[in-house]
């Protein structure tokens, strides 16, 4: 049975179609292994099992007479519960949505079915995706597969678990500061944030929208990187809907030629230096790419310190007001202690006009300077946080720390990618590597050798 629960998704659309094995004994299989492992991580917000059964006969039968088949014809996937799926529950992680379901499916979801996907499940969440650790007073805490004590991260952590637990072949999260990168590192598996507006955000709740929406997006996460690979064009596109999604065209990984690139590689952001476990990783995966043709120096884009307070100075530009307003729509009264944390963090009083128009052209300034160095580089190889999972509870607070090394790339809207390059103890370390805009090729071909390298993902214990 684990020959289909720790396939690829790629591998097992490819034996859906040549007939090797049906959809339906696909997602068997995965339900099984949520059925086996769900107890110990806690990942599952809402099982879709009757719905994945009646799919998976559909979808067979569409083979069996000869029907169209897309790209994931028959494959299971999830979504993190922030993304809508029709019919079912979606809380945004929040108690005051508890009973809320989803009237539409969100914009990715449409197009995953569109390429023939079965929903198996939707994912836990913090309250509104804003917090370091999954956890919600709606479905309880989700813990990292390869160390129960620990986090599996957030905001996407559910999907991240479920995925590195091999009940999961593929899904989705979204990332303003980290929650695609971060889990995807803590858990061990791959994950990519794209360009902001390269796959359109209708349909995910919590709105992310103002300020916070230039830095924004929904990526796909796979124990594999060729899972990436397949997932990221079906998502991508202008939708009608979502103003920001662009008609940018999508390079291919696999015409990359990696001998022709030049990456930037650091350590240290400036503001938190990470520990000697993720130094070895950066160092592992640089010399996994040297040796493919890859030519890489040490170096670190100036005023890249910034970053951390900057991407604080933008939570508490309104003072916590569009988030007390979002609880306010949801009906909720009692909010989780990890939202009080971030409900601190921002305060009550926002900005005066003449503040907010500095943190603006602050930004704009940030930007200038990262796409000024990247002028000599095609992409950057950085930590995707300072160390490994961290205990459960130590996140918020002083461990706020551990996430900074994301927030550049979400100030900058920059695709960035995470893959697992390394180990301390049991726990697993990903690298992190982002690319210029709209390149998701160069990141992706990068990290594809990383992962060919170092062997990425590997299975937890149970």
């Amino acid at each position: 049975m684990s020959e289909l629960f720790y396939a690829s998704a790629t591998r097992l659309a490819g034996m859906i179609r040549s007939g090797q094995v049906s959809s339906a004994e696909v997602v068997d299989a995965h339900l099984e292994r949520i059925e086996a492992v769900n107890p110990i991580v806690n990942a599952v917000a809402q099982l879709l099992a009757d719905s994945a059964r009646k799919d998976a006969t559909s979808a067979d039968k569409t083979q069996a007479d000869g029907g169209p088949l897309g790209p994931l014809h028959g494959v299971p996937v999830t979504v993190k519960d922030a993304i809508q799926i029709q019919g079912v529950i979606s809380t945004g992680g929040t108690l005051g949505r508890k009973s809320y379901v989803a009237t539409a499916d969100s914009a990715v979801v449409t197009r995953l079915r569109g390429a023939g996907a079965i929903m198996l499940a939707n994912t836990n969440v913090p309250e509104l995706c804003l917090a370091g650790e999954t956890a919600s007073i709606a479905y309880g805490r989700t813990n990292n597969p390869y160390d129960t004590s620990r986090t599996p991260g957030g905001s996407s952590g559910g999907e991240a678990a479920l995925i590195a637990s091999g009940a999961s072949p593929l899904g989705l999260g979204s990332d303003v500061g980290g929650s695609i990168r971060q889990p995807a590192h803590y858990c061990g598996i791959a994950g990519i944030k794209p360009t902001t507006g390269r796959v359109p955000s209708t349909g995910h709740w919590v709105p992310l929208v103002g300020l916070l929406g230039p830095m924004f997006s929904i990526g796909p996460m796979a124990r594999f990187v060729e899972d990436l690979t397949l997932a990221l064009p079906i998502l991508c596109g202008p939708d009608g809907l979502d103003p920001s999604a662009a008609p940018v065209p999508l390079g291919q990984p696999c015409e990359v030629d990696l001998s022709s690139l030049r990456i930037a590689s650091f350590t240290d952001n400036g503001a938190y230096p990470a520990d000697a476990d993720t130094v070895a990783a950066i160092g592992a995966a640089a010399e996994a790419l040297k040796n493919t043709g890859v030519t890489v120096d040490e170096a670190r884009p100036p005023g890249i310190e910034r970053a951390p307070d900057m991407f604080k100075a933008v939570l508490r530009a309104d003072g916590g007001a569009g988030v007390r307003a979002l609880l306010a729509e949801a009906g909720t009264t009692k909010t989780h202690a990890y939202l009080d944390d971030v409900l601190a963090l921002m305060g009550d009083s926002p900005l005066s006009g003449a503040d907010f128009a500095a943190l603006l052209a602050d930004m704009d300034g940030f930007r200038a300077e990262m796409l000024s160095f990247m002028q000599d580089y095609d992409a950057l190889l950085c930590p995707a946080t300072v160390s490994a999972a961290v205990p459960h509870g130590e996140f918020i607070g002083p461990r706020w720390p551990g996430v900074a090394s994301t927030f550049q790339f979400n100030l900058t809207g920059w695709p960035a990618a995470v893959v697992r390059a390394g180990q301390s103890g049991d726990l697993p370390i990903g690298v992190q590597i982002a690319a210029r805009p709209w390149r998701e090729d160069v990141a992706l071909a990068l990290a594809q050798q990383v992962q060919d390298g170092l062997g990425g993902w590997q299975a937890p214990s149970f």
